[in-house]
């Protein structure tokens, strides 16, 4: 076997390592030679390896396994860092800073970062002080904070065709991070989605390699700086780029899937920005959860050793993805020497970091994990640490407020915005909205920068934002109304799209996708809402009162929109823009001379599709026939009139839908809310409708189910996803109560949440992983809700779906 020679102090790698000492079962032999040649820019300098060499003799082997490990905040205190010297801290999806405050301000995440620090710094005389690294997911700014600048995901940028404009939000990013005391950026997403069913297709830059290519070099210089000089000291940040590999080409776009493609596939379309990346100085590499043709991507030596390390050249380290090597066969998430020997040099252990410290110790001792490879994956971490200036103490930019969500970077990301809408649709010149007009802005999204700023939004799944999270933001409607306004026109919102008085000019109806991120993003079918129609009826509606019609779709991705579109004058594609709504009204709204301050620029880097059906549709691959092709996209000065489109989606929606399992006024497909044993059921008024809402009466007895398919929840479940009910109680409980899967006969006592008060409407989310099911009951799960009392009750039910919001989540007891 070839290892790259890499300096330890006058003995190389390769000498060190044996084939038989780094084997790993299972990882199968490809071909290197196939694979570009590179290397890594700017990370390797003699003082730098002379100096990393020095402090690695000092090192014991506790030291050295503990730069291998990274802890979430969740679970390591500071105090548990004099103890345990580890190599790095995150701030996982969702995790609050030590105020435990999720969404609280700035100065809890400086004095978190500062409090981690100064516990590191404590250690034993003689023993050296090697800082940590703090990462976090910054993936379309620092999302993680209040008060940051939120910019458009990487789909929306990648329709901007602007690297130029990538490169500054890089930079706008890592200085927003610096400020908050993060050094460690787990982006840019650099995979090439596949199919759009995948949850996490919003952070790829486009389907086709040369599309993410050309946005590598910009993302990863703007975050880092130039190549091996950018520190933190100067506002720079390491940047992680994910998920290697293939991530996005998974079977049926199912997440932490397996790819099962040719070597020749994979390197033609799955590696494209790698070498970029490396050649530009990218600090680390993210190993993807994924397989390749059977192989989890964690475990298999061939491409982390044999093809990043060895033949693509990079010099970085290699980080997991969460708790993604107690994947590995024959590992837990608390043991897995293969991980090492495979080529992951630190394993990101959010909760089990302890067992696998105390277990990675013991592997080296016992001449498991070689020693060369210890010192191998310590160089590299050190290496990293070093030339990003951690061994520095100076942080010049850390805790000041100014340059969190400055004016400059609010600027920066309008321009985004602006360069990224996708005009697919403009009939009878409905765009721009002309000086004076009356205008009704309506639609879930019109004034929701929650909404607006989809997935990895200061919770992992976006999800639980109000516009007071968003100091500095600016809703959509609230720029349109600015703009509206400044042309001597009049703007009104109106959340059910009713008007009085003069008959509005024209109607802007802006809706679309819930956020989400990975797992809860996952679909089934690309027909877009398929349990609730609420924003083509709301279409149909002021189409049919006479009134042109703008809709604004935000989402993540392509869906099938058809009978939306059929509605519409004018379809602007927005592709989660973020904070900045003014953005939006840059581009749709004329000033005083008639002319919008910019015309539409963004094209299509993603197919959009004709059918619900059309799952995986690429250009370049046999059969291509979509509704917009890849490059698509209007402008003033391109129009183009369009007839109406087919509004058979292809596919049931009842195979879609395995999250929503009643809205008000109805169970969506393929649900179906009963009864068993001694209990009835009415409609009742309920959600805002008339018999919105389902009333159950015990008199002895009984269950209440939602049934209609066999469910694999196990994810969800480790994921804390909740069941969310929403729910009145109607008659006051007289016995107990249990809330579980199929006839909740293993439920949990849930008596303490239907105990009252009675008439009032309320909301509980309960953890799926609290309901009283074993993991081989949540493999099939054939009613994802139950309530079984066994006395006289009554309450009434208007929505049940699962929710990845983990604020107020409960666990009965």
């Amino acid at each position: 076997m070839k290892f790259k020679s890499v300096l330890m102090g006058g003995v190389t790698l390769a000498a060190a390592l044996t084939t038989a000492a780094v084997a790993q079962s299972g990882s199968t032999t490809i071909h290197p030679e196939k694979w570009p040649a590179g290397r890594s820019v700017g990370l390797v300098d003699p003082k730098t390896e002379a100096f990393i060499t020095d402090l690695m003799r000092r090192m014991t082997l506790e030291e050295k396994v503990g730069q291998m490990v990274q802890a979430d905040l969740s679970s390591i205190t500071p105090d548990d860092l004099k103890k345990y010297p580890l190599g790095s801290i995150l701030a996982g999806g969702g995790a609050p800073p030590l105020s435990g405050n999720e969404r609280g301000p700035l100065s809890d995440w400086v004095k978190t970062a500062q409090a981690y620090r100064a516990a590191n710094a404590q250690r034993p005389a003689n023993h050296p002080v090697i800082p940590l690294i703090f990462g976090v997911d910054a993936l379309h700014g620092n999302n993680n904070v209040v008060g940051a600048v939120i910019f458009p995901h990487n789909q929306a940028l990648g329709a901007a065709h602007d690297p130029e404009l990538v490169r500054r939000i890089g930079e706008a990013t890592a200085q927003e991070m610096a400020v908050a005391g993060m050094e460690w950026t787990f982006g840019p997403m650099l995979t090439v989605p596949q199919d759009d069913r995948w949850g996490r297709s919003p952070e790829g830059y486009g389907e086709q390699s040369g599309t993410v290519a050309a946005m590598a070099a910009p993302i990863v210089e703007g975050l880092q700086g130039p190549p091996g000089r950018g520190t933190i000291q100067q506002g720079h940040v390491a940047a992680s780029v994910k998920h290697f590999i293939a991530d996005g080409g998974t079977t049926d776009g199912v997440d932490q899937g397996d790819a099962q493609v040719s070597e020749d596939a994979l390197i033609a379309t799955h590696l494209a920005g790698y070498p970029v990346a490396i050649r530009s100085g990218a600090m680390t590499v993210m190993a993807s959860f994924s397989s390749w043709n059977g192989i989890k991507m964690h475990g298999n030596k061939s491409l982390l050793t044999d093809v990043l390390k060895s033949r693509l050249g990079f010099d970085g380290f290699v980080v997991g993805d969460w708790n993604g090597h107690g994947q590995i066969p024959g590992c837990t998430t608390t043991d897995c020497p293969q991980t090492f020997n495979a080529g992951l040099d630190m394993a990101m252990a959010p909760d089990s970091w302890k067992g696998l410290f105390d277990s990675t110790v013991a592997h080296v001792k016992a001449g498991d994990i070689p020693m060369a490879r210890v010192d191998d994956a310590v160089r590299r971490i050190l290496r990293v640490k070093a030339k990003l200036g951690l061994f520095d103490p100076a942080r010049p930019l850390e805790a000041h407020p100014e340059l969190m969500g400055s004016a400059a970077h609010r600027a920066l990301a309008r321009e985004a915005v602006a360069k990224s809408l996708i005009l697919l649709k403009n009939n009878g010149h409905a765009l721009p909205i002309r000086p004076g007009a009356n205008v009704l802005v309506t639609g879930s999204h019109a004034d929701d920068i929650g909404l607006q700023s989809g997935g990895w939004t200061l919770s992992w799944q976006g999800t639980g934002n109000t516009n007071a999270d968003f100091p500095n933001g600016q809703s959509i409607w609230s720029g349109l109304r600015q703009a509206i306004t400044a042309t001597g026109g009049t703007a009104t919102l109106s959340p059910d799209g009713r008007w009085q008085g003069r008959k509005p000019d024209v109607a802007i109806v802006v809706f679309g996708e819930q956020p989400y991120a990975e797992l809860m993003g996952d679909i089934r079918t690309l027909e877009f809402s398929p349990s609730d129609k609420s924003a083509l009826e709301r279409l149909k509606a002021l189409k049919a009162a006479g009134i042109p019609t703008v809709s604004v779709f935000i989402s993540g991705r392509p869906l099938w929109v058809n009978p939306e579109l059929n509605q519409s004058d004018a379809f602007v594609a927005a592709l989660w823009p973020g904070t900045e709504g003014a953005g939006v009204a840059d581009v749709l709204v004329a000033g005083k001379d008639g002319l919008p301050a910019h015309d539409f620029n963004g094209q299509l880097t993603f197919s959009w599709p004709k059918t619900a059906g059309q799952f995986a549709l690429n250009q370049g691959k046999p059969g291509y026939d979509p509704l917009y092709q890849v490059g698509y996209g209007l402008s003033y000065a391109r129009a183009a009139e369009q007839g109406r489109y087919g509004e058979a989606p292809g596919v049931s929606a009842a195979y879609a839908n395995i999250d929503t399992y009643f809205v008000p006024g109805r169970a969506p497909e393929p649900w179906t809310l009963g009864t068993q044993g001694a209990v009835t059921m009415r409609n009742v008024d309920g959600g805002g409708r008339q018999e919105g809402a389902r009333a159950f009466a015990w008199t002895g007895p009984g269950v209440v189910r939602v049934t209609g398919t066999t469910l694999d929840l196990r994810r969800q479940a480790n994921a804390k996803v909740a069941l969310r009910i929403d729910y009145r109680v109607d008659a006051a409980l007289k016995g107990r109560v249990r809330l579980g899967f199929d006839d909740a006969a293993r439920g949990v006592d849930a008596t303490s949440l239907f105990a009252g008060p009675v008439g009032q409407w309320r909301t509980v989310k309960v953890s799926l992983a609290c309901m009283g099911a074993t993991d081989a009951d949540l493999r099939r799960v054939t009613a994802p809700f139950a309530l079984r009392a066994d006395a006289p009750f009554g309450v009434s039910i208007v929505g049940l779906k699962l929710d990845a919001d983990q604020s107020n989540v409960v666990c009965p007891k």
